[in-house]
């Protein structure tokens, strides 16, 4: 029964022509302009790439670590403020060691020396360590240093490291409570921070570190902005090479294994790699530029344009084996297939619009480029696929005649794919139910996930920032500042009694509120003359300011004298964590605005920003989402002209979406903005196998075909490329795996997952329900009448 029900099928698929009215409104005809002149296309196509090239060189990488929250919003203006005027933050190194005998008198020696070398590195503005603390000043004197110029040795060691341990300035902020962990905290010039410069600053300070601490025993770190940002760049560097040279590769090697000709594999192959180099080309020109979620644009232009490359391969393909000539061949894949790929990537089109309702910028962008890489895999693919099986495919007859007797990989998918169709042909009512309860089932679980942001998912987890920031979580309160912005009446001055008095107060709030540490503040120093030097007065104050660094009072003095920060650190944990922190804290200085009227006060920095936008943020793209799932099945519908097509096409767009939520909540993971935008690309990306196969329905779907063997046919035609160009996409999406991004990584695994669920879907959920629906038309609308 499979052989005859092969052959029919050959047959049919061998007089066809092409449809008599086209789903893409007649835009897959584009793909036969190139086929007219193949060797002008192939000189235009050499110049282009020429283009892009150049272009590529011109992407510059965005490795800031707010880039996720840029957006118009006042929280974040404001926030933008806070750091120009109070910048140490953006370009403090922190370099943090730790271990047992850090006070040993060698090894305090040893961190001095290190100290005083890294005020030498070229780049560096200065620094603050214990080594800055003073002691308290004589009347009339500047304070002399706390670490005398030669330590003291025996007993008078023994008790100056006591003296140390409870010096106010630097316990529990530059010196752990237990004495094993210090903080130097080295501020970088910021155009070393902005340019390459930082590689060989940041390499520097790793040799100062090897060379004079490398025998301490000491455990030596480095975090802060910078070096994360320096980790951010070399990880996108290192992950876009790395998809380029595993995404290429798993996708030759499949076509080369079941096409089993090169001129095939080209064909396929090519066009999608030829559709990267354009897409980042343009994106090159376009002045994007390249992070987290634009360096997987490389994997997702793959998937995008592969799917469509092998579809019409195939059906170029199918067609030589029935003895039609290359030229005829390649031309009715474009007619037949081609109207399927327009609308595949206008739905993948769709998820990237989609993007554009999220708040932050980043996103957006990712939006605007993935629609644009659409666009040019769109045409890429329908112009190449044809003109290189033009060129390159030799000798049609011969292919044909030994392919119809040896074709033993493709006829066991179809095989499979047949074996499939006919048993969710069989009780289409009882397998749609099945689905839909499926379904909503696990849309109940997906409901219940909740929002996840974390600042580190930004960050490799596989180097030093992160391991050195938890250890600061752990010793020091927390690596990540919460800054509370004072900003004066234009009558008042930075040391009028008023504004101390508002300073004191905000300072005295932020210590009290449970989960923020490390305060530092003009109050600090206050606080400190008061009791150690006995006076409090203004002019010892101004004195004393005067006295220190200009790069250490800029971190708490705006340079106009007109606002100033308390600063706070806060752990890196879950925005779900900190959010209450931020918001009691928020609370609590409302005493202080009214005790205060005409002080602006606010509670800013990036753990702040992310703390109150992140949870906000994930749930406006999910909600973006569900109206995406509407959209897309309106589009849909509307293309086919078939309210049954509007209607199949549901349950299989939906079933990807939350069964990979279901994935997450089993695994105890919420919603980060790597996964619900894993989820909206993949939505619009998984239909593909979606709509080629109701194309082909429609194709199948003739008078005298029963609807059953419609279905039987078209799952055997198009399932075979439906399978391969799933593992071929499964893999261009999973190789981020290797990615020292955690975000990066959990979009590509999800990604890939979705896919191959995309395909579960559109066997075992797709079949069945367009079947029913089919069924249903005939009964309300008459046999006569087609349903697709």
């Amino acid at each position: 029964m499979l052989e005859k029900h092969s052959e029919n099928e050959v047959h049919v698929d061998k007089v066809e022509q092409g449809p008599a009215s086209s789903i893409a409104f007649g835009l897959e005809r584009l793909g036969l302009i190139a086929v007219r002149a193949p060797i002008v296309s192939c000189i235009v196509l050499l110049a282009l790439i020429v283009g892009a090239v150049f272009g590529i060189h011109r992407i510059k990488i965005d490795d800031s670590l707010s880039q996720l929250f840029r957006s118009d919003t006042r929280e974040f203006k404001q926030y933008e403020e806070v750091t120009k005027k109070f910048p140490a933050e953006e370009f403090d190194v922190l370099v943090v060691v730790e271990g047992k005998t850090l006070l040993e008198r060698g090894n305090l020696e040893k961190l001095r020396d290190f100290v005083t070398d890294l005020q030498l590195v070229d780049g560096t503005r200065g620094l603050v360590s214990l080594f800055s603390a003073r002691q308290a000043p004589a009347p009339g004197k500047l304070p002399a240093a706390l670490f005398p110029a030669e330590l003291p040795e025996g007993d008078a060691y023994n008790k100056f490291i006591e003296t140390v341990k409870n010096n106010e300035i630097i316990r529990g902020k530059l010196l752990s409570e237990d004495g094993t962990l210090a903080l130097i905290v080295l501020s970088l010039d910021p155009e070393v921070v902005a340019s390459n410069k930082l590689t060989k600053t940041v390499g520097d300070i790793r040799a100062l570190m090897k060379e004079d601490l490398g025998d301490t025993g000491l455990n030596v770190q480095l975090s802060g902005v910078p070096v994360m940002q320096l980790e951010i760049r070399n990880a996108v560097e290192r992950d876009g090479l790395t998809y380029n040279i595993l995404g290429i590769l798993a996708g030759c090697i499949i076509a080369i294994i079941f096409f089993r000709k090169i001129s095939f594999m080209v064909a396929a192959a090519f066009p999608p790699m030829i559709a990267i180099l354009l897409a980042l080309g343009a994106l090159g020109w376009a002045n994007f530029n390249l992070n987290m979620f634009l360096n997987v644009m490389t994997p997702l232009i793959m998937v995008i344009s592969f799917s469509d490359s092998m579809q019409l391969t195939f059906a170029a393909r199918d067609r030589l084996i029935a003895g039609q000539d290359k030229f005829t061949a390649f031309k009715n894949a474009v007619l037949v297939v081609g109207p399927a790929c327009v609308l595949t990537h206008g739905t993948a089109g769709i998820s990237f619009i989609a993007l554009q309702f999220s708040d932050s910028d980043l996103i957006r962008k990712f939006g605007e480029a993935g629609l644009a890489a659409t666009i040019i895999a769109l045409v890429a693919v329908l112009s190449l696929v044809p003109v290189f099986g033009v060129l390159l495919v030799r000798n049609e007859k011969v292919f044909a005649v030994k392919f119809q007797s040896a074709d033993a990989g493709v006829q066991a998918l179809r095989n499979f794919c047949y074996w499939i169709a006919v048993r969710m042909v069989g009780r289409p009512g009882l397998f749609s139910l099945i689905a839909v309860l499926f379904v909503g089932g696990l849309g109940v679980i997906y409901a219940n996930l909740e929002p996840r942001y974390r600042l580190a998912d930004q960050v490799p987890d596989k180097r030093q920032a992160v391991a050195a920031s938890d250890r600061l979580d752990a010793k020091l309160t927390g690596a990540n500042p919460v800054n509370v912005l004072i900003q004066f009446p234009k009558d008042e001055s930075l040391y009028s009694p008023e504004t101390l008095q508002t300073i004191a107060d905000v300072h005295a709030t932020v210590e009290k509120t449970a989960g923020v540490g490390n305060v530092w503040s003009l109050e600090t120093l206050r606080r400190w003359l008061a009791e150690k030097a006995g006076s409090a007065d203004v002019a010892t104050l101004k004195e004393y300011v005067n006295v220190i660094p200009e790069h250490l009072v800029r971190r708490f003095i705006d340079a106009e004298q007109d606002a100033v920060v308390v600063a706070g650190r806060v752990p890196d944990k879950d925005s779900s964590q900190l959010l209450p922190i931020v918001d009691k804290l928020d609370h609590e200085l409302d005493a202080v605005r009214k005790k205060h009227p005409g002080y602006e006060i606010a509670v800013t920095g990036l753990a702040a920003i992310a703390a109150r936008n992140s949870a906000s943020m994930i749930e406006k793209l999910n909600h973006g989402l569900t109206i995406e799932f509407a959209l897309v099945a309106i589009f849909i519908g509307l293309a086919f002209r078939s309210w049954v097509v509007m209607f199949a096409c549901i349950l299989p767009g939906i079933f990807p979406v939350v069964m990979s939520g279901t994935v997450l909540w089993a695994m105890g993971e919420g919603l980060q903005f790597a996964s619900v935008v894993a989820l909206t690309v993949s939505f619009g990306l998984g239909l593909s196998a979606t709509i080629h196969f109701l194309n082909r329905l429609r194709l199948e779907s003739k008078p005298g075909v029963g609807s059953a063997l419609a279905v039987e046919r078209a799952t055997v035609l198009v399932g075979p490329a439906l399978i391969l160009t799933t593992v071929v996409l499964a893999c261009g999406l999973v190789v981020t795996v290797f990615s020292d991004l955690p975000s990066l990584r959990l979009f590509g695994w999800l990604s890939a997952f979705s896919m191959v669920m995309a395909l579960v879907a559109d066997l075992f959920i797709l079949r069945p329900t367009a079947m029913w629906l089919i069924n249903l038309h005939a009964r309300l609308q008459g046999p006569d009448k087609p349903a697709i």
